[in-house]
């Protein structure tokens, strides 16, 4: 397999990857919502920061972020 072969399964791997995380993670920040107390608080940061976190793998493996020019 070349480079530019294995670079677009890696690509296409972090677009899958970001999208079920993104999803997965959404919906339990969803069903765990309401639920009261500091652990749970600290629960629902953790959770909106992993779908934060998969939604920036998801744009880099699109090539939106990350894709500069080369330096002068």
């Amino acid at each position: 397999m070349t480079g530019p072969m294995i670079a677009n399964i890696e690509r296409v791997g972090a677009i899958a990857g970001g999208i079920v995380v993104f999803f997965v993670s959404a919906v339990a920040l969803k069903n765990d919502w309401k639920t009261p107390g500091l652990d749970n608080q600290f629960f629902k940061i953790m959770l909106a920061l992993l779908a934060f976190g998969a939604l920036i793998a998801l744009l880099a493996g699109a090539h939106v972020l990350g894709n500069f020019g080369k330096a002068a």
